[in-house]
């Protein structure tokens, strides 16, 4: 966790989180009466019929049966809708954040909370990132809770995802239901993942000025710290999406650091290393930093991710394709 180095370094906002803003030079698109979020432009989209599709979903591991809500509703209606959905939740839940990941070898990077925080907690952060939350596309986010056993989820094509046990199928109904939302048989077209061209695309929607504008990796940064979220991965592994061993692979991170005579001075160290797990690469960091910038103290990550070797930059030109061991190959540090 980051914590009070950040709260200190952005203070004006939230736990101490630079403000965002939304751009305003979007226009939000329309197609027979469904508002999309402003960050998904459709191309050949059509429209999803409007409604909830209902999926029992047996226990596994002593976990109990549930069914599984997905619904598919109009912009203009998904808030208030989040609203009620979320006082399915118990007083405890565990935050939930899921984004599009630049790692080479994954999808989508998952963030859970590492504890339980209260719900009223919860909330009072969802508040301040609810607009974003709603209208990018590439985030999504909402939170779980195993007594009982409830989730709700708005996914990033802003899907909501409500998951409880079979004892409340009803009062969900009951919900959607003054909402004006019935069951479909299917939202979105089952046949849209085998478009031959992609019917969407993504547009950014944060508003992004200067160096003080926040960008979607730093509200994401800002999410980790508030939700006390870490990266649901095995530390250990270095696996891809199809659970292929990858063994020995290039990385890049980016450190947030102080100095150590100067804790209002601090900078964003880059390194690029060859790891062949996330806790190797967590290692090779801090002995970087021991070893090569004594002066300097690593606060934690801003981002750390795996590149394919085909995207190396320029100056790692030289490195071989295969390396036997794990090392750090370069580094450099911007202040502020």
């Amino acid at each position: 966790m980051i914590g009070g180095f950040l709260a200190e370094r952005m203070g004006r906002t939230i736990n101490g989180m630079r403000e965002y803003e939304l751009r305003s030079d979007l226009t939000r698109s329309e197609v027979e009466g469904y508002k999309f979020p402003l960050g998904i432009e459709p191309i050949s989209l059509p429209a999803p019929q409007q409604g909830y599709t209902l999926e029992y979903c047996p226990g596994e591991d002593g976990d109990p049966d549930t069914y599984a809500f997905h619904v598919v509703i109009s912009h203009d209606r998904l808030g208030a809708l989040i609203r009620d959905a979320f006082g399915f939740l118990p007083s405890e839940v565990t935050p939930i954040v899921e984004i599009g990941s630049r790692d080479a070898y994954r999808a989508l990077d998952i963030y859970l909370g590492t504890e339980p925080i209260g719900r009223e907690q919860f909330l009072r952060v969802w508040d301040h990132y609810e607009q974003l939350l709603l209208e990018d596309g590439s985030i999504g986010a909402g939170a779980n809770a195993e007594q009982p056993f409830v989730e709700v989820f708005l996914d990033t094509w802003k899907g909501l995802l409500i998951n409880v046990p079979i004892s409340m199928r009803r009062q969900v109904e009951s919900m959607l239901a003054r909402h004006g939302v019935r069951e479909v048989l299917e939202t979105w077209p089952h046949d849209l993942e085998h478009s031959e061209e992609p019917p969407s695309q993504l547009r950014e929607v944060l508003q992004v000025l200067d160096d003080q504008s926040p960008d979607l990796d730093e509200i994401l940064l800002q999410l980790r710290d508030a939700w006390r979220l870490e990266l649901d991965v095995d530390p250990d592994a270095n696996v891809d999406d199809t659970g292929r061993k990858l063994g020995l692979v290039l990385w890049h991170a980016i450190v947030l650091a102080t100095r150590h005579d100067r804790p209002n001075k601090g900078g964003y160290v880059t390194i690029w290393a060859t790891a062949g797990s996330l806790s190797q690469m967590e290692r090779l960091v801090n002995e970087h930093f021991e070893h090569h910038l004594p002066s300097w103290r690593c606060d934690g990550f801003y981002s750390v991710d795996r590149v394919a070797y085909d995207d190396r930059p320029e100056e790692l030109g030289d490195l071989p394709p295969r390396r036997s061991a794990a090392e750090v190959h370069q580094s450099g540090i911007e202040e502020w």
